[in-house]
């Protein structure tokens, strides 16, 4: 079985469109024969976001920890318990392109770290902006960029290395470093990038949102 995990904390208004590309995906691998099953942590949420999820049709786990961390590996441990042998994680500001969870699949790798884009970007983020990122961003083949929005583990390598640390920021870049320690077998690809927010209200301090920011107030 695929499992896919997404953490969300207060996410109604991008949720239903993370959850509607991500069916475009779950239904190539299931043509393709893989059972897949998703399960979006809410973590503390205040909001409409365990509605949406359901309207989708997917699971939901509860946790009350604020910490991207914990509500990952919750979404892990369940899984596994289920006998999960690929681990995906995705986050509900974004959007998977269809062919997702086939390309990890493909790679036969210990993990796949993946890249991310912005689509969108808010109406207040100018070219300057936007030129910064672009020189900064490493959009090929053998990037080093590590994104939880964009990251599939094999539940054996994952396992191994005891998962996602419960920590509140760069709980991905921690797990991908054990990784590398541990020997693993790491793929590094820009072919199925994941189309990312460029919003400011970020959920998680120091995060994706906050880089943006950095990178604005460079001018």
């Amino acid at each position: 079985m695929i499992a896919v995990i997404i953490p969300a904390h207060n996410e109604e208004q991008l949720l239903g469109r993370c959850l509607r590309a991500l069916a475009q995906a779950t239904l190539g691998a299931s043509v393709s024969g893989e059972e897949v099953q998703t399960v979006v942590v809410l973590d503390d949420c205040s909001d409409a976001s365990e509605a949406v999820a359901r309207a989708h049709g997917v699971e939901v786990l509860k946790v009350v920890a604020r910490n991207v961390g914990q509500a990952r590996r919750a979404g892990a441990a369940l899984m596994l318990e289920r006998g999960a042998r690929w681990l995906a994680f995705t986050d509900a500001d974004s959007c998977v392109p269809a062919d997702w969870l086939l390309c990890q699949l493909a790679f036969a790798a210990d993990a796949v770290c993946g890249t991310v884009h912005i689509e969108a970007w808010q109406p207040h983020q100018g070219a300057a902006l936007r030129a910064r990122y672009q020189a900064h961003y490493q959009d090929r083949e053998g990037h080093r960029h590590i994104h939880g929005a964009n990251l599939g583990i094999c539940a054996r390598a994952y396992a191994r290395v005891g998962g996602f640390q419960a920590l509140a920021l760069h709980e991905d870049v921690q797990l991908v470093n054990d990784l590398q320690q541990s020997g693993a077998r790491i793929v590094w690809t820009a072919r199925n990038s994941v189309s990312t927010s460029s919003r400011s209200d970020c959920r998680v301090q120091g995060g994706f949102g906050d880089f943006l920011s950095s990178l604005a107030g460079q001018g």
